[in-house]
């Protein structure tokens, strides 16, 4: 992978990534992971927005609101303590940028005041690799829903998983991250991902399963 200088270009795969300043928590509860990934849904609009707003008029339930037209195509994302993965595409000119300029915007506002803080959140602008070799855009699929083993153990890249069946579990039982959705698993939080423009790299949900096991046993260290 490589950090891309250029502007972002539609029909291209970037990973986004960023993490809170000095490595601080910008997940604190299950609230916070809830309120950034219902960002993730309501921030991919054409459309600017007020969340008071958007649940006054969907029944509390931010996935019903009629945001219109995304502006980005979402392929997997995953939320940890003090960092956020995203793979993404561009659907129009401007759209990656605008995106994230809205989501970073409405956290750190929800965030600020909710914990009666100022100031940024975030260490600086997010971070972007540009997924230019079809092999790098592959693995970011298991990179990206791996990062919750780090979790419960956090050595495992270097001396290898010491339980296989509790870490899988432990990723079926992580609800902020996209894993739900390539496991096939049907929840409102489906409405993030769009998989059209991205190549069908698992033809099947034990065909992706079988990718992620393959990450688990690999003997090297994952970049």
């Amino acid at each position: 992978m490589s950090i891309r200088k250029r502007p972002f270009v539609p029909g291209e795969y970037y990973h986004l990534y960023n993490r809170g300043n000095s490595k601080q928590q910008i997940f604190r509860d299950a609230q916070d992971y809830r309120r950034f990934i219902t960002l993730l849904y309501t921030c991919n609009s054409e459309n600017n927005f007020k969340m008071f707003l958007v649940e006054s008029t969907s029944d509390k339930d931010p996935y019903l609101w009629d945001r219109g037209n995304p502006i980005v195509y979402i392929g997997a994302y995953c939320l940890m303590p003090n960092h956020f993965h995203i793979l993404i595409a561009e659907k129009e000119k401007g759209g990656i940028s605008k995106f994230m300029q809205k989501l970073s915007t409405a956290y750190v506002m929800y965030y600020n005041q909710k914990y009666g803080r100022t100031g940024g959140l975030f260490e600086g602008k997010f971070k972007s690799e540009y997924l230019f070799e079809d092999r790098y855009l592959k693995y970011i699929f298991s990179y990206i829903h791996l990062n919750p083993v780090k979790l419960i153990q956090k050595d495992w890249k270097e001396i290898g998983i010491r339980n296989n069946k509790a870490v899988l579990k432990y990723l079926k039982d992580y609800e902020y991250s996209s894993y739900f959705e390539y496991l096939g698993v049907g929840r409102k939080q489906s409405k993030i991902i769009d998989r059209k423009p991205y190549p069908n790299y698992f033809s099947s949900i034990k065909n992706f399963q079988e990718e992620i096991v393959e990450w688990l046993s690999y003997d090297d260290t994952l970049e």
